[in-house]
């Protein structure tokens, strides 16, 4: 057995002392978030933007809106791309080159959330029909990473959307058209919440840190909306939830998301 592994079995085996006792190693509860704080306008030339710190996790994320084809099946509805990159200086596993599939499955989790819970009226950002659509492309950075980026970085693309502006167009000569110095605010429907719960033996944790995800047995992110419906799930992890686990974390997503969306919707 190397030292490395050495060391990971010690801190596992004291996280899962800790969690017997109800409490973690950096002092919360079970069911409690780290600091979350949210930061909007960080990039000036962005359409809109915000750094998100939730712990020592964070996430800059910048939204562009330009003009775009639709999708071909799609021709009745506007664009929404969400993409997530860990930049080599987060983290020490971090390495430059094509996106690995955990920076894949991150930008799909963000974008699903966003996608599912309807945030955007896309409808209403088509200029004409199967022709010209506004396109809205939402990138995020990891800048340091400490655990739970799923959460990390939909806070950071909800809240890099709800800030942005969005440029006016009309359509002359059959052609859209930018109206020099007029925008509006995108067409919010909803604000969308994640909660990632992590689970370690029998325990279902919050909010997990780096080192708990280096020892949890599995992982489950929850999005819903603001009427209170859960809209997307994903679950990693090697292992799984029992019934009565995935009734308790749905019920842990809706009352900590709450909370959480009361903080973003202060940026609408």
């Amino acid at each position: 057995m190397t030292i490395s592994v050495m060391i990971e079995q010690l801190k596992r085996e004291k996280i899962l002392d800790l969690l017997n006792q109800g409490k973690r190693i950096d002092g919360r509860g079970l069911h409690d978030q780290r600091p979350l704080s949210i930061e909007i306008g960080v990039i000036p030339k962005a359409n809109g933007s915000a750094r998100v710190k939730l712990g020592d996790t964070e996430i800059v994320t910048g939204v562009k809106i330009q003009l775009d084809k639709p999708f071909p099946d799609l021709g009745d509805k506007g664009i929404l791309i969400c993409t997530a990159e860990i930049l080599p200086l987060a983290d020490p596993k971090a390495e430059p080159g094509p996106p690995g599939e955990e920076v894949i499955e991150l930008a799909r989790v963000v974008d699903r959330g966003i996608r599912e819970t309807e945030m955007l009226d896309l409808k209403q950002l088509v200029l004409i029909k199967d022709k010209s659509v506004i396109g809205i492309f939402v990138d995020s950075s990891v800048i340091n990473t400490d655990g739970n980026l799923f959460d990390a970085c939909s806070y950071a693309a909800v809240a890099a959307i709800l800030s942005c502006t969005v440029p006016k167009y009309e359509i002359k000569d059959e052609a859209p058209a930018l109206v020099e110095g007029v925008t509006s605010k995108p067409p919010i429907k909803t604000v969308p919440v994640s909660v990632t719960m992590a689970r370690i033996g029998d325990h279902i944790i919050v909010d997990p840190t780096a080192d708990e995800e280096a020892c949890m047995n599995a992982r489950i992110t929850i999005t819903a909306n603001s009427e209170g419906n859960i809209c997307a799930l994903q679950k990693g992890g090697s292992d799984g939830f029992t019934v009565e686990q995935l009734i308790k974390c749905s019920e842990i997503a809706l009352s900590m998301g709450t909370k959480i969306r009361k903080q973003l919707e202060q940026l609408m």
